[in-house]
């Protein structure tokens, strides 16, 4: 009579056979990427403050995101990670890239764990909530900033960059979109240095509360900095205006290359520029050639005669133009720029809510406020 083996023999020797044939079934399977990127190393010793996931809509270059990265890291309050557009993504509003591979990329962002995704914001913070890229897939705050522009009324739809903590919002996570107004030929750079200065206190009181759960949880906080953050008066509640941009389109000749006149960056290497614009000939001789193939369509007209009709093709380049606002109430999210105060403005999507979210954005605000002034 055969010897019977110990069961727990018999089941260390199913679980061998059966890592072997999961292996052999993967090296037969799909091809794994040769260059794996993960968030971090093995053996690093678990950081135990919260994770606070920044992001934008300029690009990660762009240097209100940098700026505020580094004051994140110097306040040594959370365990930073970065995930941003690779390039300009301001006019995204939420939209996401759908049937084409995403390029995702690590670079140096003085030690935080940083990437840039060739996508949309709200790709950035999709891939970053995942689970995909990032050990974790909750962090404890999302911010998208610091960006460029006016973010008030009705240029929410269209921005990257509220859609960016929009969508942590919609995935649970507590958010906060910053901007800075910007006006042209009056404002630079070294002003999103300010508007760290200005608005740090508060992410860091954000990130204290969320910690003991008083942040409120009903909405998400899109914040508005005046082109001359030094001279503000302070952080006011706001409520969201009607006001909206022009959406004016502009004729461009056929033989005018935006990207390679004006429109070109000062700040691109010649390389960018030649591939820029090695890009633009090639389409341009597609253009030629599918114009030439198409120039004449063949249709039938009531008498039965063919009628040759011939393809028009134009161009057209959109601008926001801002209109001229009017607003009796003090409270509107504009009226409190122009009065010199940082708009802080409850974002959400049940109107029906709006007076008790109101109320709760107001009292944190306060709250966060007297405690800063305390602390320092």
């Amino acid at each position: 009579m055969a010897t019977q083996m110990p069961p727990n023999l018999v089941a260390n020797l199913q679980n061998v056979l059966v890592g072997r044939k999961g292996k052999g079934d993967e090296e037969q399977g799909e091809e794994k990427d040769p260059n794996p990127i993960t968030s971090g190393g093995g053996g690093e010793e678990e950081d135990s403050r919260p994770i606070v996931l920044l992001t934008n809509a300029g690009g990660i270059s762009s240097p209100g995101l940098t700026f505020l990265a580094e004051a994140l890291l110097r306040s040594g309050l959370c365990n930073l990670h970065v995930c941003a557009p690779d390039s300009d993504k301001s006019m995204s509003g939420h939209s996401v890239t759908v049937r084409e591979t995403l390029s995702v990329s690590s670079t140096d962002m003085n030690g935080a764990t940083a990437f840039e995704v060739s996508g949309t914001p709200v790709d950035c913070v999709s891939l970053a909530l995942s689970g995909a890229l990032f050990s974790w897939s909750r962090p404890a705050l999302v911010v998208s900033g610091i960006n460029r522009g006016s973010s008030c009324g009705h240029h929410i739809p269209y921005l990257g960059a509220v859609a960016g903590a929009r969508e942590a919002f919609m995935c649970g996570v507590p958010s906060i979109s910053i901007s800075m107004s910007w006006r042209k030929d009056e404002s630079k750079e070294s002003d999103f240095k300010d508007a760290v200065d200005v608005c740090l206190p508060l992410l860091l009181a954000a990130i204290r509360d969320i910690e003991k759960g008083t942040f409120p949880k009903t909405c998400f906080l899109n914040i508005e900095i005046p082109s001359s953050p030094t001279t503000s008066k302070g952080f006011k509640v706001t409520k969201q205006s009607l006001c909206m941009p022009a959406l004016s389109w502009q004729a461009v000749s056929a033989n005018r290359n935006p990207s390679a006149g004006q429109y070109m960056s000062m700040h691109q290497s010649l390389g960018v520029q030649l591939a820029q614009l090695g890009r633009d000939a090639s389409a341009a001789g597609a253009a030629r050639r599918v114009t030439k193939k198409n120039v004449e369509i063949e249709s039938v007209a009531t008498s039965g005669k063919p009628v040759s009709q011939q393809v028009v093709k134009k161009n057209f380049r959109l601008e926001f133009l801002e209109k001229e606002r009017e607003a009796l109430d003090e409270d509107l999210d504009f009226k409190a720029l122009e009065n010199g105060f940082i708009a802080v403005t409850p974002l959400h999507f049940n109107v029906q809510l709006e007076p008790e979210i109101q109320a709760s954005a107001s009292e944190w605000l306060v709250s966060a406020l007297k405690g800063g002034e305390e602390a320092s």
